[in-house]
């Protein structure tokens, strides 16, 4: 078929349009567009106009059934080559004439592709998109269909089959040797990888001997073959598939139009497989990189208890920049792995969302490293601070509370803490009586040299070392929506649970952070909120 093609030129002083994009938005066109001069010859015509009107090309008159102009403003209707056309024209200056040609025999592939567009887009699943597309061409367009993928199993491919009448669609797998046994299958297939780019189905693809469809194509009484179509599903870059068209012997052919509508809707098949596949692909990477990202499980530590709780922003989704982790000791000493205690650890990284989880994720595996050369926490954080300021990733800002726990006589623990730029932890006391802890320290990730103000803490059995984000105490919300937690506030919610189970206390605190966030109004400005408790005692 030809594409839109003519000779007239611009105005003097006009910008002539690109050839080749001229002929892209008219061949794009649904509608025919045919434009003559003042003398009545065709100076351009697009490729709807070539096939609602054969013969009509560019330097000849006009075709005799565009006729005179109509009258009417929305034009006359005619039949012609056992089409109703809709003609109208337009004036266009200088004697120029467009008309605008209207195929109402197109309404059925219309509603059609309306439907294939319909289904194929109500899901992220390539199987579900499959059974879609198999249906779609049984109830509009043949007495079968098969749509081929590619297998995750090697040399393997997912077969899809339905029956026009049949409810419903089979689905198996079979060789990609015997996949290979369909007519033109693998022309089409490497027609697409080696020719084809972007969402186009070659024209040279289709009708297929059917006497050399193998026996497993075709389900059981289904009768005689008479025609079959088989055309490549365009994906992304690369083949997504194929579909296979059958009719029984003693139906008509696949005619032009037939092939057309399966062309078309093998490219949005095509499209919508392709999308399903990407989407699912990236949804197994994210699940396995966001399974590394999330909270861990908490260890059981002898002589203590310890429990978290870590919710990311409403915006940020599971994963975000806040995070904590406990380091038991390494079971193997020697060859410079030294000898260390359980370490904990709470920080808070610059950004929210997948960004600051990676970031997260790249600090916790990066103090795993460190901590089989250096036990001290003041120390670990200064080499942590040199490895973010050698990070090509710019911002590597991080904010964290590294805190040694040490058993002690008396079922005591002796917690060593560092902190860096993060709020210092919270001691919740026997009798009740919430501490604020004295230590202090710079930013990681922003200056060359940080100032450190470790300290270390006594915990008798049954009390409480809390470490939290800043998420908690910044939270807005209240009866106004607009007021902060505060750090007056979690210190009152801790010293109510005092003799508090660990689990509980996280929990309890965790709670009142969020009914308090349950009057702010949903502006996305909320931040990442996690809090790590480590108790002393072996009850509890």
């Amino acid at each position: 078929m030809k594409g839109a093609t003519g000779s007239a030129g611009p105005p003097h002083g006009a910008v002539r349009p690109a050839p080749d994009l001229l002929t892209a938005l008219l061949d794009g066109s649904a509608e025919g567009v045919v434009l003559c001069d003042a003398d009545g010859v065709v100076t351009l015509v697009n490729a709807a106009a070539v096939r609602l009107m054969p013969g009509v090309e560019p330097g000849l008159p006009a075709p005799a059934p565009l006729g005179p102009v109509p009258s009417a403003p929305e034009g006359r209707t005619m039949i012609h080559g056992g089409r109703a056309i809709r003609i109208r024209a337009e004036a266009v200056g200088d004697g120029r004439l467009a008309w605008y040609l209207s195929d109402l025999d197109a309404a059925p592939r219309t509603e059609f592709l309306l439907e294939a567009g319909r289904r194929l887009s109500a899901s992220l699943n390539p199987h579900r998109c499959a059974r879609a597309a198999t249906e779609l061409a049984a109830d509009f367009l043949c007495d079968m269909a098969v749509v081929l993928l590619p297998s995750t199993a090697r040399r393997r491919m997912e077969w899809v089959r339905a029956v026009s009448g049949r409810p419903g669609a089979e689905e198996g797998t079979l060789p990609a040797a015997e996949a290979a046994e369909v007519p033109g299958l693998t022309d089409a297939l490497a027609g697409l990888r080696h020719g084809g780019t972007g969402l186009h189905v070659p024209r040279d693809t289709g009708l297929q001997d059917p006497g050399g469809a193998p026996e497993w194509l075709l389900p059981e009484g289904f009768g005689p073959l008479g025609h079959l179509l088989v055309l490549p599903l365009p994906g992304n870059g690369v083949p997504a598939g194929a579909i296979v068209l059958a009719r029984r012997a003693g139906r008509p052919p696949f005619c032009d139009d037939d092939q057309r509508m399966a062309r078309d809707l093998a490219i949005r098949a095509g499209a919508a497989i392709s999308a399903a596949s990407l989407f699912r692909e990236q949804s197994t990477i994210n699940a396995i990189l966001t399974g590394d990202l999330l909270p861990p499980d908490l260890p059981e530590i002898e002589g203590m208890r310890v429990a978290g709780r870590l919710r990311a922003s409403q915006q940020a989704g599971a994963i975000g920049g806040d995070f904590y982790d406990v380091y038991l000791p390494d079971a193997a000493t020697g060859d410079g792995i030294v000898e260390r205690p359980p370490l904990v650890i709470l920080g808070d990284v610059c950004g929210k969302g997948a960004r600051a989880a990676v970031l997260a994720g790249q600090v916790r595996h990066s103090l795993r490293t460190l901590l089989l050369l250096e036990s001290r926490t003041d120390r670990l954080l200064e080499l942590l601070n040199r490895s973010l300021l050698a990070s090509p990733s710019p911002h590597s800002y991080v904010t964290m509370i590294l805190a040694a726990l040490r058993a002690a006589p008396g079922d005591h623990v002796l917690v060593d803490l560092a902190v860096a730029g993060h709020p210092p932890p919270l001691v919740l006391r026997r009798d009740g009586t919430v501490e604020e802890v004295a230590a202090r320290g710079s930013i990681l990730g922003a200056l060359k040299q940080i100032s450190l103000w470790p300290v270390t803490l006594d915990l008798a059995p049954g009390e409480v070392c809390l470490l939290y984000s800043d998420g908690i105490t910044e939270a807005f919300g209240g009866p106004s929506g607009r007021e902060m937690f505060g750090e007056e506030r979690l210190k009152a919610a801790l010293a109510t649970c005092a003799g508090m189970p660990v689990e509980a206390l996280v929990e309890r605190l965790e709670q009142l952070s969020t009914e308090w966030l349950g009057g702010a109004p949903a502006t996305g400005l909320q931040d990442d909120r996690a809090l790590l408790a480590v108790r002393a005692g072996r009850q509890g």
